[in-house]
């Protein structure tokens, strides 16, 4: 099987390297860019990147503008770098798509397991196409339709609508979920979970009321 090709973008050749060498050690073919617009250019000339690790702070052309270019074309998996404790960057990187939002510093082995995760997410249902109570999800088009009708969702909406689906009949603690569909522990507020949700039920119509809550716990996907 060919190795899959990771695109690390960072300005710091030290950081790079950093990351490249424990990528490469796990059977990933790593290519590097210096910059925002490199980073652009990389990316359109070589279809088979199968994932970007993408720092915020950079010249010519910072992180967010690069995400904001490719996220017009592609729904290639994000993991943005970024300097710590600043909320509202990782707020904007979610809005923008990204997928997994890391702080500096970080431990490069904690990189290679969100890569993975990342990888085993977008490629484990490639071709599998999901039917329950109307909903048809395609997982490999990112796509839901509801009664035959097609409803937008954000990146984690569509996640934690596939967490669902797969988990039917299942209770599932909101720690269970912050684990497996932002996939990290997460220190921030649980409540995150209750507004994807909410949002998500509104997409949903009446749909929505498969996801059930269960109080004190958490949530169950439920056709009735």
């Amino acid at each position: 099987m060919d190795k899959l090709k990771i695109l690390v973008v960072d300005d710091e050749s030290r950081m790079r390297k950093l990351v490249k060498d424990f990528l490469s050690k796990h059977n990933f073919e790593v290519i590097e860019a210096e910059n925002g617009e490199q980073a652009v250019d990389i990316f359109f000339a070589d279809k088979s990147i199968a994932l970007i690790i993408l720092d915020v702070m950079m010249p010519k052309m910072d992180g967010w503008q690069v995400c904001r270019e490719i996220r017009q074309y592609s729904k290639v998996p994000i993991i943005m770098l970024t300097a710590k404790g600043e909320e509202r960057d990782e707020l904007l990187g979610f809005e923008l798509g990204v997928d997994e939002y890391i702080s500096k510093p970080f431990s490069p082995k904690i990189l290679v397991a969100r890569v993975e995760a990342i990888l085993r997410r977008a490629n484990a249902l490639e071709s599998d196409v999901k039917e329950v109570g109307g909903i048809v999800l395609n997982q490999a088009a990112h796509e839901v339709k509801i009664d035959g009708k097609t409803i937008e969702l954000s990146f984690k909406e569509f996640e934690l609508l596939t967490y669902f689906i797969m988990n039917q009949g299942v209770a599932l603690s909101r720690e269970k979920i912050l684990n497996n569909v932002w996939n990290y522990d997460y220190f921030g507020d649980a409540r995150t979970i209750d507004t994807h949700v909410k949002k998500l039920r509104s997409k949903m119509g009446e749909k929505g009321n498969y996801i059930k809550t269960i109080w004190g716990m958490g949530y169950k996907f439920e056709v009735e």
